[in-house]
Order: C-alpha cells, then structure tokens, then sequence
C-alpha cells in the first residue's frame, strides 16, 4: 500500500481548516446568467439546452426524477455518419465525486469521442449532485441566486467543516511535525473554496447515498437514453469507471438476485471492485475519513474544492504532496495540461451518506445496501451477461487483486478479465485506463467486427470467451471485445 507522508497530509488537513480568515461576507453575490432553454418533444421527459462552454458534446440532455427536483445531465456525442452505427447506444459512467469531463478531456484526450467516432450512439451521465446536473428547475436557473450566502445560513456548515477538518488532522500521526507552511497555500484555499461556499444552498440537498444512484438515477437514464436511440433488443452497453462500474456490477447482481432480464448488453469496469477488503487499496487510508464526517454531522465533503486547493502541493516544486498524483495516473501517462484540467475541473462535491455506504466495500462481505441486508457480490454469479474487467498495474486505488475478487465471481463464460501494464512500461495507475497517453492506432475494419490490432501487453489475461463488437479503449490501449 502506498506510504502517505504523514506529517504532509496532517499539515494539509489542518490548512484547510484553519482558514479563519474566510467568511462568507467575503463571496459576493454569483454574477447573473441567461441560459436560454430549448424544449424538446422527445420521449422520456428530458429536454435540451443550449450548451454551456464546459460541455464539449454534441447534445447536452436534462432528465428528471421521477418525484425528485433534481435533473440529470446527459452529455450526448452523436455517432459518426462515416461508420456503421451500432446496434446499441453506449452508457458511460463515471467515478465517485466526478463528473463527464473525465470523459472528454479535449480533442485528443476523449474516450467518448472516440467511441462516438467508432459509430457508438454515446452518453455520459452526470448524475444528481455532479457536474451541469441541476436541482433547480431549469427556468429557474436563469434567475440569479438570491441571498444565497446568508450568514445564518453559512455559518453552521463553516464551523461544521472547520470542526471536520480538525478531526481529520487527527487521524494523522500525532507524534509527526508539520511542515513549514506553503507560501500563499491559505489564499489558495480561499479562492478554491468560493464555488464551494456558492453551493451552500444546495448541501441540506446532498442527502443521497449509492442505492439512490443504482435504484433511481441509473435506471432513469437508461429508460430516456433508450427512448432517444431505439436500440432493437431495448438494450444498451455500459462502460462503467471507478465507483461507474460498482454502479454496473450492482445493477447485475440485483437483476441476478430478482431473476429479472437485464437492460445491458454487456459492460466493462474499468478498475472498479465491490469488495476490497483483501487488497492494498489507498482507499483504506482514507476510510477513518468518514468517521469525522459523522461526528460533526457534515453531510458533504468537498473533494473537489481540497483537491484543486493541494493542487500546488502535488505538482510543483517542492512537491510536498507528490503522492497524490500517482494516485490518479502513473508517470508519463498524461499530459500536464490533462492533467490538471483532470484535477480543477472533473471532481466535484460528495454526500458523506454516499461515502459511508460505500465504505462498506472494505469491510467483510463488501459492498452492501443502505440497510445492510443485501451484499452486491453474493448474486454476481446469476448473472448472464459478458463482462470485461479491466485493471492498471499501477493502480493504488483499486488494485489488480481488488478487481479480480468482483469479477472471479462472473460466469467463466461471460468473463474477459485483463491487467494493463508492463514492468518496463507503459503502466496504468487509476485514472490512466481513461485517459492516460497512447500512441495512434489505426483500425483496420473486418466484417461485422472492428480489428483494431493487438492488445497492449497484460500481465495476466483471463479470457473466456471475446465478445463482439469490439472497442477501442482510445487511451489505455485496444479491447477487442464487446
């Protein structure tokens, strides 16, 4: 397991939460903004909206829950008139705390690019709490935000974080010395913080945990996505990234458990588990985390507004948090500038309910229901449809062994499971099986199936059964599967 510098991240810890210079008189009032709306008659409910500039798909699709004020944003990239169009539509799911962008980082750095290009119908879902997702009704987001950082209002979460933040530097070795503070590290936690703090009105919302996301945003999607694409079969295939592909095992151990026919197609996980508990994850570093949450009743923690602030830390001299970044991707697999837009602009807020539902992952039995009746792993072998399971070498986050314990539990004839990474190089630590570097591959069309050459080096391959189509893992390297 990766060693963390203690005295690093306690001072980091404490840093964030000291920041008694920071008031919500500070944040003036969010600036105005007109987003005109263009309804459409399509089924499902959704409408679409004219993009904002963060959105680089082609459609961008709003979805409501059912008896729920929150939308859902689909990002829509339009299959490519030049290649034949698939069968089904492709469903891309992305990690805890994130949103599409990790997706489609830019031109050249786009998984959902690509697949669109390859003649894949493909959607991105942001679910509720992350990315354009809204809880607002749409009118309503054309109005500016009234009174939105009231002191009365501020003032609890303030104390409640800060408190947070003190309990977490605790966790930390107490005999450890901090390190010399970073020269305007505080500032930049003050400006880091603002979206944050301009979200205030939405955290007595952020009351959902990880059945919410299976039972009611995932399904939601699928049934417009369907509606939208017609696939014949009623079915779609699924690519699911991190806590993506949890969503996706889960989904086939329920379908599994109640004898119902699934709505995939198939799928891919990309370094995702549903128990973690014989491996080294990082993550088991972290999971004393969640305990201050629940002692100070913080019903958020803002990964994304800590991680952009830290930022400097990690990737600049003197480097004093450098093993943060390997967490996200291994040396040499992504561009600095990917990077970075990676870590400002694709994470976001996350319900500490959610965390502690998915913490059960690293206890006895893993992953399991909000009641704790209902362990995901125990029905995977019900299930009837190919899976490819993909891990990195480098992975600190979900590890090899963490991957292999969810999917031995697939039937040997539906499974394809592959580890990217050579000892030499390249290697694939979390994030890379996304978005990491890769040299251009051309394919070479056969009939009925895409060949798209030879699989990058694995350290391990067990292969069943090869499923088509196959795909393009546009960063990672080439899966001849699906």
């Amino acid at each position: 397991m990766i060693a963390f510098p203690q005295s690093d991240l306690r001072w980091a810890i404490h840093a964030a939460a000291g920041l008694s210079s920071f008031s919500a008189a500070s944040v003036g009032s969010p600036p105005q903004r007109r987003r005109p709306l263009c309804i459409s008659g399509s089924a499902g409910g959704g409408r679409t909206s004219p993009k904002p500039s963060v959105c680089t798909a082609d459609e961008l699709h709003y979805v409501p829950l059912p008896n729920n004020e929150w939308k859902l944003a689909l990002w829509r990239y339009l299959p490519s008139p030049q290649r034949r169009r698939r069968n089904h539509p492709l469903l891309l799911l992305s990690g805890v705390g994130t949103n599409a962008i990790g997706y489609d980082l830019a031109p050249g750095s786009s998984f959902a690019r690509y697949m669109s290009g390859q003649g894949f119908d493909t959607w991105i879902l942001e679910v509720r709490g992350a990315g354009l997702s809204a809880k607002n009704s749409l009118e309503e987001l054309k109005e500016p935000l009234q009174g939105l950082l009231d002191t009365a209002q501020v003032s609890p979460i303030t104390s409640q974080l800060k408190e947070f933040g003190h309990r977490l530097g605790n966790i930390v070795d107490e005999t450890q010395q901090p390190i010399t503070q970073f020269t305007g590290l505080q500032n930049r936690f003050s400006i880091t913080l603002e979206d944050f703090w301009k979200q205030l009105h939405l955290i007595g919302k952020y009351n959902w945990d990880f059945d919410h996301y299976l039972e009611e945003d995932v399904p939601t999607a699928m049934d417009y996505i369907r509606n939208q694409s017609r696939p014949k079969d009623g079915k779609l295939l699924a690519i699911g990234h991190s806590m993506g592909g949890i969503l996706l095992y889960a989904m086939l151990s329920q379908d599994g458990y109640r004898g119902k026919c699934t709505e995939l197609a198939s799928v891919i996980t990309l370094g995702s588990s549903l128990d973690y508990t014989t491996s080294r994850s990082s993550l088991k570093t972290l999971i004393p985390l969640v305990d201050p949450a629940k002692a100070v009743n913080l019903p958020v923690v803002p990964l994304g507004a800590l991680l952009a602030a830290i930022y400097p830390l990690a990737s600049y001299p003197p480097y004093l948090l450098s093993w943060l970044n390997p967490q996200i991707s291994a040396q040499n697999m992504m561009h600095p500038e990917m990077f970075e837009r990676l870590v400002l602009k694709n994470l976001c807020t996350i319900p500490a309910k959610l965390l502690s539902q998915l913490s059960t992952a690293f206890e006895k039995g893993g992953l399991r229901n909000r009641s704790g009746t209902f362990f995901y792993k125990d029905h995977l072998h019900k299930s009837n449809v190919p899976v490819l399971a993909l891990a990195g070498d480098r992975d600190l986050i979900c590890p090899p062994e963490a991957v292999y314990e969810t999917a031995k539990l697939i039937p040997e004839n539906l499974l394809t499971y592959k580890v990217f990474g050579e000892p030499r190089g390249p290697n694939y630590a979390h994030y890379d099986l996304v978005g990491g570097r890769m040299h251009p591959l051309h394919p070479v069309p056969c009939e009925g199936v895409a060949d798209y050459g030879p699989l990058p080096q694995c350290k391990y391959h067990v292969t069943v059964r090869e499923v088509e189509p196959s795909i393009l893992h546009p960063v990672s390297g080439i899966i001849r599967w699906m």
